[in-house]
């Protein structure tokens, strides 16, 4: 994504036909370089979309689906690889600042936890960005993280110190155990 402005108005171009032809009552603030923060300050993002009005409780629910679905779209309509996709941020009614610090106080309860206990501590699923977060927000604890499972029932371990971290198996682990699927003979019209 080398011209900023461009990739903002390839952006606007989708929240346009999203406002318009779409029908979603949202009113949208483009912010691209260097003024492009998260509202949590965590990171700088290449462009960022602030969305508000009528319609942002369906971009919220479900967990901010939507919201991050726009994420993934427009990503994909800047050719973006999937390493670069957090490059763009879209956020509502301030989610992205709330679940950051959501996630910041269940990292301190999750330290205190396993401080006291000795035992991981295993956080609930969550997507790849809120996951990464959780994994900056433990960094300095000096305990150990590490994420399992697979697709949307991936999640964060927290381990004490000095706790040996099982070896997961391999990701398509899964697919060595089921029998290969047999060609179909049949045909339906």
């Amino acid at each position: 994504m080398e011209d900023l402005t461009q990739a903002a108005e390839t952006v606007a171009s989708l929240m346009r036909l999203l406002t318009t032809t779409g029908g979603l009552r949202l009113k949208y603030r483009i912010t691209a370089g260097a003024g492009a923060v998260d509202p949590n300050g965590f990171e700088r993002r290449d462009i960022y979309v602030e969305c508000k009005g009528p319609d942002t409780d369906l971009l919220l629910a479900s967990d901010a689906e939507l919201l991050r679905s726009l994420e993934h779209l427009s990503a994909k309509m800047l050719r973006l690889e999937p390493d670069e996709h957090d490059r763009v941020s879209f956020d509502a009614n301030g989610f992205k600042a709330s679940r950051a610090r959501a996630l910041q106080d269940a990292a301190d309860d999750a330290i205190d936890q396993v401080d006291d206990t000795g035992e991981p501590f295993r956080f609930p699923p969550m997507n790849s960005r809120e996951r990464r977060m959780l994994h900056m927000f433990l960094k300095d604890s000096g305990l150990q993280t590490a994420s399992s499972g697979e697709g949307p029932r991936r999640f964060v371990v927290l381990y004490p110190e000095g706790y040996r971290i099982p070896a997961e198996p391999p990701r398509n682990d899964r697919d060595r155990r089921r029998s290969p699927r047999r060609p179909s003979t049949s045909s339906r019209y």
